[in-house]
Parts: structure tokens; C-alpha cells; sequence
């Protein structure tokens, strides 16, 4: 793999996939950002097992393929780069490291398979609706701060979306940490009436929060009974569900 990129376009993407990273991890490969090489594009994926994020950014891709590398490492080392520099990303196939280059810097990581990254789920969501993304900042913003940190509740631990039948139809989402409650709905997108009710989990909230920051585009939201995956501009956030009944409020 052999890919050439500017520091801005990498730094970004780097930036939104390593914080899904845990600090401290039992599984080596979890610390790691996986990166693919294809086509005019250099795709960025990490997971902590319940939450991944895959973004991609266009590059000149002299060399397809695929490796992975320290995450919060590769985030520091091109954070440190100058503006406006170009950065080279090199790795040769069954290689145990991955070479960072850009100017007179050269630096040399310890790279794992990309064969042992766990797999991403790419299988079609059974629901599907399309939502502005002031929509959705508005659902998060109104209910995200009533979620509980108490983690024998774990069913608080989140934001329950459903659907709710007045007024024509109504996209609800709920929060409460057992003493206040909150709430705020937006008109039913369509497609949206028939979701399940599920609780999304406080990290991808979180997460989803600061991307939705740098867009203006629709966000098109796939639910199934355990998996949440919102898809806007190059970037794609899939979560776990929390497997737990919401308080009937």
C-alpha cells in the first residue's frame, strides 16, 4: 500500500476515528485505526466492539491495500505536521510496520494484520428514513443532557428514539437519569413509522453529536432490533443497541 495525502484532509478524518478508541485496551487490534487503500481513496475505520466508525477522504493512491495502525499514535504524529504538508503512507504486503513520511520526517509503526480488525457489518438496516441533520442535532441537544451515568440503570444510558402516533406522527426522543426527564419530537420522517422504539448509547451520541457539526447534509438513519448505523457526507457511524426496556414515561 503506498498512498499520498494532504495533512489537513488526513488530520480530519484521523481526528473522528480515533476517538472512538479506548485508551486502555485488553484486544491490541482495538487500539488500532484500520486503513484501505482503493480506487482515489483512503479508507479510516476503528471500533471499540459496540461502535465503529468508518470514514473515507480522497487521496493519490500510488499502491492499493490495506494495513492498521496505533490509532492515537498516527493522530499525534500528524497533528505535530505542518500545514499545507503532504504525507505519505507506505507499507509493503505482509509487512509488520507501517512507515509515516512527509518532508525530512520519517516515522516507522508497529502495523497488526488488517485480518484480524473485526468486521464492520455492512448488511442492509430492515428500517431506513432520511433526517436533516438540524433535525437530529436538535433531538440530541434537547434530551443528551438528562442521560444517566449510573450504570446499574444501564437502560438509562441512553436515548430512546420512537415513534409516537399524535399529531400526525412524531419522531420522540426521551432521556431521563431517574430524576428529570426530557423530551423533544420532531415531525415523523417517512419511512420512520414502524421503527421499533430502541435506546442509543451515550458514546454514540457522543460521537454522532461532533460530526453532525461539520455537516449540513441529510443524515439517512438504518435501524434494525439490535444495530443503529447513521450514513451522511463520507462517513458512516454504527452502534450497538442498548438490549434493555425503557421506562414507560
Amino acid at each position: 500500500m503506498k498512498v499520498t495525502i494532504e495533512r489537513a484532509q488526513l488530520l480530519k478524518s484521523l481526528g473522528h476515528v480515533q476517538s472512538v478508541v479506548e485508551r486502555r485496551n485488553t484486544i491490541p487490534i482495538l487500539a488500532n485505526v484500520l486503513i484501505e487503500a482503493k480506487g482515489s481513496h483512503l479508507q479510516l475505520t476503528a471500533t471499540d466492539m459496540d461502535l465503529a466508525l468508518a470514514e473515507s477522504v480522497e487521496c493519490a493512491v500510488g499502491q492499493a491495500g490495506a494495513t492498521t495502525a496505533p490509532a492515537h499514535t498516527l493522530y499525534d504524529i500528524v497533528r505535530k505536521l505542518p500545514d499545507g504538508a503532504q504525507v505519505e503512507l507506505a507499507t509493503k504486503e505482509g509487512a509488520t510496520s507501517v512507515t509515516v513520511r512527509s518532508g525530512r520526517s520519517t516515522f516507522t509503526l508497529q502495523a497488526l494484520p488488517e485480518a484480524d480488525f473485526p468486521a464492520t457489518s455492512k448488511d442492509k438496516q430492515p428500517h431506513s428514513f432520511t433526517l436533516s441533520a438540524d433535525s437530529l442535532k436538535a433531538l440530541i441537544d434537547h434530551t443528551r443532557f438528562a442521560i444517566s451515568t449510573e450504570e446499574t440503570r444501564y437502560y438509562l444510558n441512553g436515548i430512546y428514539l420512537h415513534a409516537a402516533a399524535e399529531e400526525g406522527g412524531l419522531l420522540r426522543a426521551v432521556a431521563t437519569d431517574g430524576h428529570r426527564l426530557a423530551r423533544f419530537q420532531v415531525p415523523l420522517p417517512k419511512g420512520a413509522g414502524n421503527i421499533p422504539g430502541v435506546i442509543v448509547p451515550r458514546k454514540a451520541v457522543n460521537e454522532l453529536r461532533k460530526l453532525l457539526d461539520e455537516t449540513e447534509s441529510s443524515v439517512e438513519i438504518g435501524l434494525s432490533e439490535t444495530k443503529v448505523r447513521f450514513t451522511f457526507d463520507n462517513v458512516t457511524l454504527t452502534s450497538k443497541l442498548i438490549d434493555g426496556t425503557f421506562p414507560d414515561y
